[in-house]
C-alpha cells in the first residue's frame, strides 16, 4: 500500500535543518579560531593552572582547622 503523501517536504525540511546546523557549527569554529589567534601567548613552559604546586603532602587548609576548634570546644562543653 502506498503512502498518501510524498515525504519530499519533510525531507527538504530535514536537509535544510542539517545545512543550518552545519553553518552554525562552522561559524562557531571560526569564532574559536579567531579567539585563539588573538589570545596572548603564554610565557614559559609551565601551565598557569598548576604553577607553584609542590608535589607531596599539602598544608592543611585553614578552614579545616577552624572546624576542629569548634568541635573541641563542643566536646569540652559536653564533658562538663
Amino acid at each position: 500500500m502506498a503512502k498518501s503523501t510524498r515525504p519530499t517536504a519533510n525531507k527538504r525540511a530535514r536537509e535544510k535543518a542539517r545545512i543550518d546546523r552545519q553553518k552554525e557549527k562552522e561559524r562557531r569554529r571560526l569564532e574559536v579560531r579567531e579567539k585563539k589567534a588573538s589570545a596572548p601567548t603564554r610565557d614559559g613552559d609551565e601551565d598557569p593552572d598548576i604553577a607553584g604546586i609542590v608535589a607531596g603532602p599539602q598544608p592543611r587548609p585553614e578552614w579545616l582547622d577552624d572546624d576542629e576548634e569548634v568541635e573541641e570546644a563542643d566536646a569540652e562543653e559536653e564533658s562538663e
